[in-house]
């Protein structure tokens, strides 16, 4: 089983505030996302579920009608198919898991993160 590093995983720039790094295995997608301060996921859903780790730094989440705070240390979970958005609060490091695979982002139609904060 190859290890993975992510110091050798190149970040992806999608915004000049939002930056990822994605690993897809045969039945999950983990990417770990650099977030400036004030950058903006706007609201989007997916048929994935997800799990969201905040490594570093404060977000906050509005999944469906609810705001979450979440911190270093805590985990949203973002069933399939509910609207969510995210907002960083401070300069933020967010491990998150999909299942199944983001065939979307394998396929690159993934616009609503490019078009997140400028």
């Amino acid at each position: 089983m190859p290890i993975q590093r992510w110091a050798d995983e190149p970040i992806e720039e999608l915004t000049p505030l939002i930056g990822r790094q994605v690993v897809n295995t045969e039945m999950m997608t983990i990417a770990r996302i650099h977030l400036s301060a004030g950058a903006i996921v706007p609201s989007h859903s997916h048929p994935h579920e997800q799990v969201a780790t905040v490594l570093e730094g404060r977000l906050r989440f509005v999944v469906g009608d609810e705001v979450h705070l979440v911190a270093r240390g805590d985990s949203m979970l973002v069933p399939s198919g509910v609207s969510h958005d995210v907002e960083a609060l401070e300069d933020s490091l967010v491990l998150d898991v999909f299942a199944p695979v983001r065939d979307d982002w394998v396929r690159g139609d993934d616009a609503y993160l490019r078009r997140g904060s400028d």
